[in-house]
């Protein structure tokens, strides 16, 4: 029960990442606030994961959403001790053919969401004397996938953001560290093999581009946020967690 007794608030937990860090959330203690835009997942993860969870409606490109699902977990608990910033989208173009629709749209969900979920919650973390947000941020945050514009671009942004409010309030004894995931097997992960004539070999490639031979399961970032989140990584501040099996250390295949 290495999260015993806190309350979590996990963004994007409908789903993928943010639904395993949730289901590991609630298995180590925690009791976890599912605060998610779609509805349907919002509410199918709540009944699953059980009387610990709860789900909030919220879309993190909207100030008000974002300050109401905070106060109404204030208002039930009286304190937020982990924030997870999992919420997010892909955005990919070639960057001359990006418009400024599809800028804002990843900028607002992938950075700017994210600093309204701290800039919401860190009051209340900086009162207690006591907090851990936890950003999940992408191996896209280091590194260039050509076609991908402006993905990278609000990554990079996230691991500044994560950097600075991590100084900022580590005097708090609020820490704020970040996870960036490689490739993960997620559902969108699949669906995207399965849009290929061969979704087998296409998976195979995938695997075959990582050192290990396989990519990276949900589970396995959940529990990096479990770690994070826990009393177990206090001196761990302004950090970036890099989960892709060694895929962005190798020089070449």
């Amino acid at each position: 029960m290495r999260l015993k007794d806190k309350v979590a608030i996990v963004t994007g937990s409908g789903r993928g990442i943010g639904k395993a860090i949730a289901e590991a959330f609630v298995r180590e203690g925690a009791t976890v606030v599912i605060a998610e835009r779609d509805a349907e997942t919002g509410k199918k993860t709540q009944v699953e994961l059980g009387a610990r969870t709860r789900f909030i409606e919220t879309d993190v490109t909207d100030q008000a959403s974002v300050d109401a699902a905070r106060d109404a977990v204030l208002a039930a608990h009286g304190r937020i001790d982990v924030l997870v910033n999992n919420a997010g989208i892909n955005v990919f173009h070639d960057p001359l053919e990006t418009s400024d629709a599809e800028w804002a749209r990843c900028l607002s969900v992938d950075l700017e969401g994210v600093w309204r979920m701290c800039r919401a919650t860190l009051p209340a973390m900086r009162e207690q004397k006591q907090g851990s947000i936890v950003n999940i941020a992408s191996s896209h945050a280091f590194t260039i996938i050509p076609g991908t514009f402006p993905y990278p671009v609000a990554k990079h942004g996230l691991l500044g953001l994560t950097r600075s409010l991590g100084i900022e309030y580590a005097a708090d004894n609020v820490r704020v560290n970040a996870i960036s995931p490689g490739y993960i097997e997620t559902q969108l992960a699949l669906d995207y093999w399965d849009g290929f004539p061969d979704p087998a070999a296409e998976r195979q490639r995938t695997y075959d581009l990582h050192p290990p031979k396989r990519i990276g399961r949900p589970e396995e970032v959940a529990m990096t946020a479990v770690f994070l989140a826990s009393d177990e990584a206090p001196f761990i501040n302004a950090a970036n967690i890099v989960i892709d099996g060694g895929r962005s250390v190798l020089y070449h295949e």
